[in-house]
């Protein structure tokens, strides 16, 4: 029931009859969705597959222990491009996110029924497509290989960085703006010294925050040929080696878990 004020005072009153039906049309919608939903989902769903799921986990499960340490050798040099495909990717979505993005902030862009929308598309364009989907088309066009990585991550990195970057630029203080303005400071000038400053813990920031998340996304590039620690990962399975899988999964959680201490650190060092 709504609350309404009346001579100051907060008091309960019952819905009326036309809000009492659109509150149960709106759930009866929903209802209606959720058992749509669930009939698409399972009208191709085999449930003795289902029914027998526990068993064959318990099965694979048992052959994953122990991992095979000895293994760990030919993982360091996959390991070592997982790393350089999340900085190298990084570093190229910053350098062109970092201009999208003063092309889309309201407040920097040269033109706002033009350019600005441009801008605006290249970054939902960027968020709109998973790094994986970037590294399969890539592999398909320049062949497998850590550049196709490389790539992969930047492009999905342009629309992240770009977007928060964006709106950090859009929330600066304008007084500063315009008291440099007032000291005959050109375009070039106001933006060295009134926004560029403010928005440089941001940027610091944001920019950990996507190496952090690339690290992760590099990990699972090689399942599509783009190289990294994913390509073992891919052999391993192909070949049903599960001890080998278990100690890769392993690798993989240890360097997500570091590079997470990492940008924690780095976060709080500029933030």
């Amino acid at each position: 029931m709504p609350l309404s004020e009346v001579s100051g005072r907060k008091v309960w009153q019952k819905r009326t009859s036309r809000e009492q039906w659109i509150l149960w049309g709106g759930w009866l919608f929903l209802v209606a969705l959720f058992v749509y939903c669930w009939q698409v989902m399972t009208e191709t769903t085999i449930w003795a597959f289902v029914t027998d799921a526990p068993r064959q986990a318990a099965d694979i499960g048992s052959r994953m222990l122990p991992p095979r340490w000895s293994y760990i050798e030919k993982l360091i040099v996959p390991l070592w491009d997982t790393l350089n495909i999340a900085t190298l990717g990084t570093l190229l979505g910053i350098i062109i996110a970092v201009p999208v993005a003063f092309l889309a902030a309201s407040n920097t862009t040269p033109s706002k029924t033009f350019i600005r929308p441009i801008a605006l598309l290249i970054i939902v364009a960027s968020r709109s497509i998973n790094s994986l989907i970037w590294a399969l088309l890539l592999v398909s066009i320049i062949g497998p290989g850590l550049l196709a990585g490389v790539i992969a991550i930047g492009l999905r990195s342009i629309g992240f960085v770009a977007k928060l970057l964006y709106e950090a630029i859009e929330e600066i203080d304008e007084t500063q703006v315009e008291a440099v303005s007032a000291t005959g400071a050109n375009g070039w000038q106001v933006m060295d010294y009134a926004i560029v400053p403010q928005v440089l813990p941001a940027f610091f920031g944001i920019s950990v925050f996507r190496w952090d998340i690339n690290i992760r996304e590099s990990t699972i590039l090689g399942l599509v040929g783009a190289g990294g620690i994913g390509l073992q990962l891919q052999a391993s399975l192909n070949v049903l080696a599960w001890p080998q899988v278990t100690l890769i999964i392993l690798v993989i959680l240890a360097t997500v878990v570091l590079s997470e201490w990492v940008s924690a650190k780095v976060r709080h060092a500029i933030i």
